[in-house]
């Protein structure tokens, strides 16, 4: 997912005996599968919660279009420049639909921008990673996409209703995302030797963060039992990460690449791949702000909010000004 580490203002989880009548009644609504929405009750701890998820969900989708934005003048071939645009234009889609999810919580969107811009709100780590190649290209897709997919597919059956609505849309358009990015490293690994090594040397760089967009070990997430129990995470970063590694090993023997792991290896009891250790280090040092391009990326981002402002007062102006016209013939 898009989301990592988030919040829920607890570590553990309450008894029932400990609950309010009106959060037994809510967790049972929740327990039936019976989604949560905006006029519902809700408790104050679930709308934070979820705030903070689909607002880093959505900066993500945003924040996310910018290490592909700087190679669709770049892209070998009239066909790709298209495809590439066309990717690009559906993640700022993803962006809005979430943030408008997000605003049926009473949160605005300037709001959300404000706090990304200014170090309260985050975006997925895997987004502070450089593409070097076009290869890299292929691998956000291939790679990044898919492992979105792996953990955003299971939000359409989230608690709450906005959110799992708008993921039905946002995984359909994301699988279009991994195809278009497999479809580039096979071409790659389909051409030269020097194109297939461009490929094993975007995978080296690309596995192990991607293997991170899950968020850290479920023995450290101390905020997934309550996420779990609400509904809004329904299954652990461990299991989805299993997940991202049986999926695509057999696709990388397929192209012929090679995993960067030396411990990976079948596991014929388990019926699943066993792999080597991530270096959380460097997911915790990325998440505070100290990755290869963390800087370059919020800098993009405040100079897009602020050259847009013209256009936001603008649209402001616009509509104060019909608002008034309604009212004066009302009057």
């Amino acid at each position: 997912m898009y989301a990592q580490m988030v919040d829920t203002g607890t570590s553990s989880l309450r008894a029932v005996d400990e609950l309010s009548p009106q959060e037994q009644a809510f967790q049972q609504r929740i327990d039936a599968d019976i989604k949560i929405e905006p006029r519902d009750w809700m408790s104050d701890a679930y709308r934070k919660t979820l705030i903070r998820q689909i607002s880093q969900h959505a900066h993500s989708e945003i924040v996310g279009q910018l290490p592909e934005g700087n190679w669709v003048t770049r892209a070998p071939t009239l066909k790709r420049k298209t495809i590439l645009l066309a990717k690009i234009q559906d993640e700022a889609g993803h962006g809005l639909y979430l943030y408008s999810a997000a605003e049926t919580l009473g949160v605005s969107r300037d709001q959300m921008t404000r706090d990304l811009l200014d170090g309260k709100a985050k975006y997925s780590s895997i987004f502070n990673y450089p593409t070097l190649s076009w290869a890299d290209i292929g691998m956000i897709g291939w790679l990044v996409d898919g492992a979105a997919i792996i953990n955003q597919i299971p939000l359409c059956r989230c608690s709450y209703g906005p959110y799992a609505r708008a993921m039905v849309r946002i995984c359909k358009e994301e699988a279009f995302h991994a195809r278009q990015g497999f479809d580039v490293v096979m071409a790659l690994c389909r051409g030269t030797p020097e194109q297939k090594q461009m490929a094993q040397d975007a995978l080296n760089r690309w596995w192990w963060p991607a293997l991170m967009m899950f968020g850290p070990p479920d023995t450290e997430s101390v905020n997934s039992a309550q996420s779990a129990q609400w509904k809004i995470k329904l299954f652990s970063n461990d299991e989805l990460r299993q997940r991202m590694v049986d999926q695509t090993v057999p696709q990388a023997e397929f192209l012929g690449l090679t995993i960067p792991d030396p411990d990976l290896r079948w596991n014929e009891t388990s019926g699943q791949y066993e792999f080597g250790a991530i270096d959380w280090s460097e997911f915790y040092r990325v998440l505070k702000g100290n990755g290869p391009c963390n800087r370059d990326r919020l800098q993009t981002r405040r100079k897009a909010w602020d050259d847009g402002a013209w256009f936001r007062d603008g649209v402001n102006a616009y509509a104060e000004k019909q608002e008034a016209i309604s009212k004066a013939k009302a009057a």
